[in-house]
């Protein structure tokens, strides 16, 4: 298993995770047994959105005796209600749902505290201008969080957030589909089959620059939705027209900007193991570029996707990190200095560019590379 920095909470956390799907499957009596699969795969990253007090035990007893073991992320804002989940902001109810959970989970902290599914402007100024955050703090100050998160599927609502300095960790869904859909107030919108009858061009710029706003800011990703509930798995279902495999989608996910891991919403042991494959799978395997370019209703022309395909360069130039680089400069409208020493850090920089074009001859997506060499050169210098 591969690990990846948090963003800047200092948190080393596995590339792939385990989301809460198999918690709530079963009535949560798969619990123990997918924590004793992570712990044999070396997963360290846990999210746990549920407030269901059955399930909260369920966890709670699983994790005895090696709560140190995972880092886990559980979420602010859910509460239970006549036998059923709902969020809230009501202060005092979010009060008792988080004392519950760190009893029932039989722990006096939690790693990430994320406020939950914040998918609107207005929603996003009540819970950062009133008690909610204020809570989250007071949280923190007393170390039974270690760092605000926040969850959502709105890019415009997460720039915000991030932009605000008030949360560490952005739990965010992205996968190659949803990330054409523009920003919406509504999540259904991303899986609504509607959305995706005509020809789409590129990802969607609020979500690109969301990614690269995240990286410049130090914001760790923990994704959701990486297989859009298992409908990108499956051709029939798929609003993209053909299938993906768990190796490309998990892929796909890992080479976006600022994103940390992956979580695996395994409703079996058997697919949490399929999930860390990843891990130990041939780069041909996690390679999704190829299957991009044959879907029927999206178009990626002209849009680097980090994808690799790019290399070997024959002057040795990491083709797509300099080009990563080149994008976070044109989203901050800036250089940030962060962004320039990794630049400066690489073996070799776009001014060793000869404009060969080999690169531009084995991209799948028409990108102009030498184009951004020479923009790369006249931004970072030589």
């Amino acid at each position: 298993m591969k690990y990846r920095n948090l963003g800047k909470t200092g948190l080393q956390v596995s590339e792939i995770s385990l989301g809460c799907e198999g918690f709530v499957d079963h009535d949560g009596t798969l619990t123990p047994l997918l924590l004793d699969k992570a712990e044999d795969l070396q997963i360290n990253y846990l999210d746990f959105y549920t407030p269901d007090p059955n399930l909260r035990n369920r966890l709670g007893k699983a994790l005895a005796g090696r709560r140190d073991k995972f880092i886990l992320q559980a979420h602010l804002c859910t509460t239970w209600k006549t036998d059923q989940y709902q969020r809230t902001r009501k202060i005092e109810e979010v009060k008792g749902s988080f004392e519950d959970l760190l009893a029932r989970l039989e722990t006096d902290y939690i790693d990430v505290g994320m406020i939950h599914y914040v998918d609107s402007m207005e929603d996003w100024q009540e819970v950062s201008q009133g008690p909610v955050m204020e809570y989250a703090k007071e949280l923190k100050a007393a170390g039974k969080i270690r760092h605000i998160g926040m969850s959502s599927h709105n890019p415009l609502v997460s720039k915000a957030a991030v932009e605000s300095g008030l949360i560490e960790v952005l739990m965010f869904s992205i996968n190659p589909c949803y990330d054409l859909q523009p920003a919406s107030e509504d999540c259904n919108d991303l899986w609504d089959d509607k959305n995706y009858q005509s020809q789409h061009i590129n990802i969607d710029p609020d979500r690109e620059s969301l990614y690269e706003l995240c990286e410049q800011k130090g914001v760790g990703i923990t994704v959701m939705k990486a297989f859009g509930g298992g409908d990108l798995l499956d051709a029939s279902m798929s609003p993209a027209g053909v299938a993906l495999t768990v190796n490309q989608c998990i892929h796909y996910a890992l080479t976006r900007p600022a994103v940390a891991t992956v979580l695996s919403g395994a409703h079996t042991l058997k697919e949490l193991e399929i999930s860390a494959a990843y891990e130990t799978a041939a780069e041909k395997e996690k390679d999704y570029a190829a299957a991009f370019a044959l879907m029927p209703n999206i178009s990626w022309e002209g849009h680097c996707m980090y994808c690799g395909h790019c290399a070997p360069c024959p002057v040795g130039i990491d083709v797509a990190s300099v080009t990563k680089f080149l994008n976070l400069t044109k989203a901050q409208g800036t250089v940030p200095e962060t962004v320039r020493e990794h630049y400066s850090a690489l073996e070799q920089v776009a001014s060793e560019c000869t404009g060969c074009g080999a690169c531009e001859k084995r991209c799948p997506f028409g990108v102009k590379i030498i184009d951004n060499m020479k923009e790369a050169v006249t931004v970072f210098g030589k």
